[in-house]
């Protein structure tokens, strides 16, 4: 989000060089002491796998770190938890009946996994922010947020019905949260052998109240999770 990058930005200090290219502004420096390149992916997939791509084409990235936020689909958990991925699916690929359902054409795969040593490094460094008072928002009732590993699912679309989210529960009972980008980044991702992190902050629950939810918690709260995340993980030496 456009909020989460001009966090990190301010961070890099005079370190930091900027070029445009595709509608996207990348900012080049040193960011809590690692090399680092920032960027606003925008939205949707085919936005966020552009971006990935050029990170590590022109860029020569060897990890992709994303963060932003997701409409919760695990009624157990609430709005200002974590989600560390520990795998991402696109549940709008339906290339049936040439394939099954999700199966990425040609790649064989429809669940991109995460290693569970990204999965252990994020985590951590979630539950450190989160047990800080900076992790705090009353206001939103996010008093006691906590981070989970758990399955992501990405698709071209904005959850707001609940309806429409207990249909893609049917389908993929085990995804723990919706969000427009992650899978398509892990697909770009898997393809080039980089390693892929995905952390969301919860949003909303992906129902009638998340248009609302969605603009008000990103400003307040969303951008402060992803900052301090991506600190701790970058400090720990990630």
């Amino acid at each position: 989000m456009p909020e989460e990058v001009a966090h990190l930005v301010e961070e890099m200090g005079p370190s930091r060089r900027t070029h445009e290219r595709g509608g996207r502004a990348y900012h080049v420096g040193r960011l809590f002491g690692a090399d680092a390149v920032v960027v606003f992916s925008r939205w949707g997939k085919v936005a966020a796998a552009a971006t990935a791509t050029h990170l590590l084409v022109e860029h020569g990235v060897r990890e992709l770190l994303f963060t932003g936020v997701a409409g919760g689909a695990d009624p157990s958990l609430r709005v200002g938890d974590v989600v560390v991925a520990s795998g991402l699916v696109q549940h709008d690929m339906d290339a049936s009946p040439l394939f099954p359902r999700h199966e990425i054409p040609l790649l064989g795969v429809s669940r991109f996994a995460v290693p569970e040593r990204l999965q252990r490094r994020a985590l951590a460094a979630a539950q450190a922010f989160l047990a800080s008072p900076e992790a705090q928002a009353p206001e939103f009732r996010v008093t006691a947020p906590r981070a989970v590993c758990a399955e992501v699912a990405s698709g071209d679309k904005f959850f707001a019905h609940g309806g429409e989210l207990q249909a893609l529960r049917a389908r993929l009972p085990e995804v723990a949260c919706v969000e427009m980008e992650g899978a398509a980044v892990a697909q770009v991702a898997h393809e080039y052998g980089v390693p892929l992190t995905v952390i969301r902050t919860l949003s909303d629950a992906a129902d009638e109240a998340a248009p609302v939810d969605f603009l008000r918690f990103v400003q307040a709260v969303a951008s402060r999770a992803s900052h301090g995340i991506v600190r701790e993980l970058l400090e720990r030496g990630a």
